[in-house]
């Protein structure tokens, strides 16, 4: 994954997004193109098996185009053709069949839960946006999406 690093002036709330620091205050250095997984992952917050399952959830909703677009898609999907369960497929099928284990993982993990998923896996992001988005009480989708990513895991027998 590549890195885009910018500085962000550092507040009582977090990073500021914008421009403009004026007198001496305190920055911080962030990376735009981490996933709020990934941040997750690395400081601790979720184990291996849940980081595997989300990126494998993720895998399959960018492998079957799930994402809004404003125009017609004219970049080709970029496929893996080193084996694995798509393996002999077109490329159609493999979308096809992307969508087919994206909604199944997705069901799998029940009702209540897939928002977080959704939110968070998917739709990259971060936890206290998610948990204001679905009015939740401030570090309570942490545990939720842990639950959630063990129902993925399970799914995809991670284990």
């Amino acid at each position: 994954m590549q890195r885009k690093l910018v500085e962000r002036e550092l507040t009582e709330e977090g990073p500021r997004r914008g421009t403009g620091a004026r007198g001496k205050r305190r920055s911080v250095t962030v990376n735009l193109a981490e996933s709020p997984l990934s941040w997750l992952y690395s400081r601790g917050h979720l184990s291996e098996r849940h980081f595997e399952a989300g990126e494998r959830l993720r895998a399959d909703y960018e492998r079957a185009q799930i994402a809004p677009s404003i125009t017609m898609r004219w970049d080709p999907v970029k496929v893996d053709c080193s084996g694995g369960p798509d393996h002999g497929l077109t490329t159609s099928e493999r979308q096809i069949v992307a969508k087919s284990r994206f909604d199944d993982a997705m069901a799998e993990a029940g009702r209540g839960l897939t928002d977080i998923l959704w939110r968070v896996v998917c739709g990259c992001e971060g936890l206290p946006d998610a948990e204001r988005a679905l009015e939740w009480p401030a570090r309570s989708g942490k545990v939720v999406l842990r639950i959630a990513l063990d129902r993925v895991a399970d799914f995809y027998r991670i284990r």
